[in-house]
């Protein structure tokens, strides 16, 4: 098995070819082990060059109501008073550790996301990744 670690662009590339050429390797036979390895270094290789920035508050709790059909009035028992969640939507309003402890337990937000809050008004960079709560 000819694996080196994956410094470059063009290494890069490399390995994604030869991963779609394994991906019908059957596991733990000489190929399907040279897929796994391959995936592991490309895996690292994305995570140092192309990290992902996890969404803001704002961003996951949307997508979450998006997601659960959930209303304004259902964030009321975490987030309090329904004009205070407005707030909060609106970017007015930094959520407190209350919130995000509620959040998070009755709508399974994770609260890294929670914590990753922008500042009043400012609208995220559209051009950064991000990843999904």
């Amino acid at each position: 098995m000819n694996i080196r670690p994956i410094k470059t662009d063009a290494d890069y590339r490399e390995a994604l070819h030869t991963i779609e050429t394994l991906m019908t390797a059957k596991p733990h036979s000489e190929a399907g082990d040279r897929l796994d390895v391959l995936v592991t270094l490309v895996e690292a290789y994305e995570r140092a060059h192309f990290p992902l920035d996890l969404p803001d508050a704002v961003e996951a709790i949307q997508f979450r109501m998006e997601q659960q059909g959930l209303t304004v009035d259902d964030l009321v028992p975490a987030i309090g008073r329904k004009n205070r969640v407005y707030e909060v939507l609106a970017r007015k309003r930094p959520l407190t550790l209350r919130m995000i402890q509620a959040l998070s337990q009755q709508f399974h937000i994770p609260a890294e996301s929670l914590l990753n809050q922008q500042s009043r008004g400012k609208p995220r960079n559209p051009s950064r990744r991000t990843a999904s709560a």
